[in-house]
């Protein structure tokens, strides 16, 4: 398993589903959160967001559903 960092953006128009995804920090891989930034690409989150980052995800608490699927990732791997 890659390493993973999270990262946020409240940007609609690349969001799916009511908005409340815009209002937390989400799970991405490490190497795509890092060249979406550099390169305004946009990337899929564990839950499946779409957006291009931007924001400074320390303001933002972590997406349960990200969260919860993190934690099933490391389990299944035999790490956290």
């Amino acid at each position: 398993m890659s390493e993973t960092v999270y990262d946020t953006e409240t940007n609609t128009r690349l969001s799916h589903g009511n908005g409340d995804h815009d209002r937390f920090a989400h799970y991405v891989e490490k190497g795509e959160a890092t060249e979406a930034l550099v390169n305004g690409w946009p990337v899929i989150a564990l839950c499946g967001k779409v957006w291009v980052p931007s924001r400074d995800p320390e303001k933002y608490p972590i997406c349960p559903t990200c969260k919860d699927m993190h934690e099933q990732m490391g389990d299944a791997n035999g790490s956290d």
